[in-house]
Parts: structure tokens; sequence; C-alpha cells
């Protein structure tokens, strides 16, 4: 039953009732607790186990054999009309609207507590906050978030405001396991809005308006996406130590429940990063820039741009990993294959010998393992994209596997592997596309080949292929029934 529902149970259950002069009280038993007394008592409340609306009908044997074992126990407590005015339950209860009244001179009470609010001491949080109505020692009582949520439901329950109060104010504070977030979450909609809205907003989102529940589902998927993008950004930028940031982040995004939302939030970090690399190298390839700028100046600033443009290569190699490996990469891919200008900037700077050599010497290896790196996830089913992005991933990067393979092979032969790993893959997604379209693209990979054929046994591989498929009879369309 839920705190909401046992507190509407209690309050129709709430007993009052008086007798002047009060019956003496039975003679205790194993399930009858010694009686406590307070200072200054001038009534008697007794605290009754209420086996009629159990807090919880779905409890365990346990808890039920206890219950059991309980039947009829009550406790004793010689309290202070004076103290117990400090709630409002009691304060109207002893107030001129009852009759007859409790006698102040020894009137006798008595409050129900449900069976199961706790199996091994059911009087507990009863006996805490009526002590604190004595002593107001809140201090004292709630050390825990324990402490607090046991007295919470109970404070609710008295209108014991003082205590609500006291119990939030901690609650609030303090740090909560898992399981006491939980059980704050099901007092929530018991408490006073406002100090409702102080534990919940370190729970989930608060809508900043009366929106529906969806809109109140997508303002928690927006913070989540937030949160996510933040990480990404510092990863990549704001910390010394990244190789141990981005793995961390990468083991949250890995176990982020939510893939779409991880998918929205990699693409975007993918695409600000591709926008940034177009535009510095857009600026190397402008041919305004090349006349309005002297030497020196130009220089200068080219080196800047190009290095900028290194640093975010490699931020984009980073992204395309996470991307693949959570086999969210289609959007990547898509964004790639359609990169000509990206492509054609790219093969002017890697034409311009000195100038790359001199300034980014690592670029063209950087590029090739991001084009591997994506067309490899194609070839091995890791991303599933439609023929015409196959078609134009190839198209797109080919002309700069080219040039890559000619300038990269005789200075960095130790890295060449990249340029040929990545001709393996384009053969291979050749292989995935129509007849005619293979043989338009097959032609331009030629220049795979090298000084013999023993060096090239994936280009024959590849032509074989293709002639086999081409010499095979049309197949029918239609196959009629």
């Amino acid at each position: 039953m839920s705190l909401r529902k046992r507190q509407r149970s209690a309050s129709s259950s709430r007993l009052a009732a008086f007798s002047s002069p009060p019956s003496p009280p039975p003679p205790s038993s194993a399930s009858s607790p010694v009686s406590l007394s307070f200072p200054n008592a001038d009534i008697l409340l007794r605290l009754h186990l209420d086996h009629s609306c159990p807090d919880n009908p779905e409890s365990d044997g346990d808890c039920d054999h206890a219950a059991a074992s309980d039947l009829d126990s009550f406790l004793d407590l010689h309290v202070s009309s004076a103290s117990l005015l400090r709630s409002r339950y009691f304060a109207a209860l002893l107030s001129d609207r009852w009759s007859p009244a409790p006698s102040a001179a020894g009137g006798r009470l008595t409050l129900e507590v449900p069976a199961s609010s706790s199996c091994q001491r059911p009087f507990h949080a009863h006996v805490e906050v009526l002590r604190l109505l004595h002593t107001l020692d809140f201090a004292g009582a709630i050390r825990s978030p324990g402490d607090a949520l046991d007295l919470l439901p109970v404070a609710l329950q008295l209108l014991f405001d003082a205590c609500v109060e006291a119990c939030v104010r901690f609650l609030e504070a303090v740090p909560w396991s898992e399981e006491e977030e939980a059980r704050v979450l099901d007092l929530a909609p018991l408490l006073p809005a406002d100090e409702a809205a102080d534990l919940l907003a370190r729970i989930s989102p608060l809508p900043t308006t009366t929106a529906s529940a969806s809109a109140a589902g997508e303002a928690a998927r927006s913070s989540s996406e937030a949160m996510l993008h933040g990480l990404i950004n510092y990863a990549i930028h704001g910390h010394p130590a990244h190789a141990a940031t981005k793995a961390f982040v990468a083991m949250l995004l890995k176990d982020y429940p939510s893939r779409d939302c991880v998918h929205k939030v990699l693409d975007e970090a993918f695409l600000s990063r591709l926008e940034t690399v177009k535009e510095l190298m857009g600026k190397y390839a402008s041919p305004d820039f090349r006349v309005s700028v002297d030497n020196d100046e130009r220089e200068a600033i080219q080196r800047l741009n190009l290095q900028s443009a290194v640093h975010h290569v490699k931020h984009l190699y980073w992204l395309i990993e996470r991307m693949v490996d959570l086999r969210v990469a289609d959007n990547a891919v898509k964004l790639w294959s359609d990169q000509v200008p990206l492509a054609t900037d790219l093969q002017k700077l890697l034409n311009d010998a000195d100038m790359w050599r001199n300034m980014t010497p690592g670029l063209p290896v950087l590029v090739t393992r991001c084009t591997l790196r994506l067309a490899n996830s194609v070839v091995n089913g890791e991303t599933l994209v439609p023929r015409q992005v196959r078609m134009k991933l190839v198209k797109s990067w080919l002309p700069v596997l080219n040039v890559c393979r000619d300038i990269v092979q005789p200075m960095h032969f130790h890295k060449s592997s990249n340029c040929k790993e990545l001709e393996e893959a384009f053969l291979q997604i050749i292989s995935t596309l129509p007849v005619p379209e293979a043989q338009e693209l097959l032609q331009q990979c030629l220049g795979f080949s090298t000084r013999n054929v023993d060096d090239c046994p994936h280009l024959v591989s590849a032509f074989r292929t293709w002639f086999r498929r081409a010499g095979r009879a049309p197949q029918p369309q239609d196959v009629e029934n």
C-alpha cells in the first residue's frame, strides 16, 4: 500500500477513544511492552498495533509471522498534554471540539499503529516522534537519512510540522543510498509542495512549467543529453589527463541505458568537430586568403589553422571509435560520405608537400584512420547504410586515399598499412554494389597495383569477383507463379 493510502487509512482510523476516569490498563504480558513515561505526564496514550490495514499486504512471510505473533500488542505512554499540543493532530483532539474531552487530570488516548510499519520495532518511530514532541531535540534524534525517513511518515500523520521541517532539512543536506532515494520518492507526494521540491530537485529535473507528463519526460531526456554532451566536450578539451578521462567517458557512454540519447549526443559532437575541420581546411584552400595576406603572415596563420585541424581530426577519430563500438555510426558514415569539398581541400593540401610536411606531417595518417574506421564498420556489418551511401563513401574518399598512398608509403613505411587496409575495405564495399557501379569504381582503383601482381592480391581478387559476376547470365527479375 502506498504511503498516501496509508496516511488516509491511518487518518480514518486514528482514534481518540476517551474515558474519564480511565479504566486501569490490563496487566503486562509477553506481547505488552513496558509503559514509558515523559515529564509532566497527565495523559495515558496507548499505541496499538492495527492489523486490519497492513502497510504492505505483500510483505514477506517473516514479517507476517511477526505481526501475527504480536496480535493485540500495545505500548502505553504517559505523556504531557501540553507537549502534545505541538502536533496539530493532537491539538485538534484535545480541543473543545471533542466531547467528552480527555480530562486534564488523567485522560486516555489510543493511537493505531500500522502493523507492518516495522516488523521488528513496530512502535519505534511513533515513540521517537512523541519523544520529540516533548524534547524538540531534533539534532539528537535525526542522525542519518534512515532516521529522518522513519520519523517523517509519523510526523506527517500527526501533523507535527516542526518535525517534518527538521526531517526534510536533514534529508536535503545529506547524501542518500539508492534505497533511501526510493523512500524519498515515495514520501515526496505527501509533503508540502515547496519542501518536496527541495528533495525532488536532486532526484530528477523539475519541469519549468506545468507541462504534461510527456513534456516532463522530454525535459529529463534533454538534461541527460546536456550532461553527456558536456562530458564529451570536457573529455576532449577540458582535462589534462586526456586518455584517462576519455576512457571514463567512453565507459559512461557504453553503460548509458538510452541508446537513442547516446546516438544523438555523439552525432552532435561529431558534426560540430567536422564543421570545424571543414572551416579550417577551407581557409587553407581559399584563393582569397592566399592573395590578401603577405607570405610570412600567411604562413603563420596557415600553420595555426592546420595544427588546429589536426587537433580536431584526432577528436573526430575518438568520436568515430565510440560510435562504431556502440553501433551508432550510421549518421557519421552518411556525413563522411558527403564530404566531397573537404576531400578536395585535403587533396590540395597533400599535393602541397612542403606545407603539410613542415606543419602537419601526421595529417595524412589521421585522415586515413578516420576513413578506415568507418569503412571497416560498414564491411563488418557494424554499421548498416544504404547502397548509395556506401558508393558515395568510396567515391568521395578514394581520391584522397590515392594521394595518401603516394606520399605516406615512401615517408612512413611502417604506417603505410593503414592505406593498404583502407584499400581492402574500399574493395570489399565495392563488392556490395551493383555490377555497373562496381565497374566505375574499380577502374579508379588501378592505383592499388604496385610493381608486380603478387603485391596486390586484394585488387586481383576484386577484379576476378567482378568479372565472374559480370559474365553471369542476367537473372529474371519477375518470376511467374
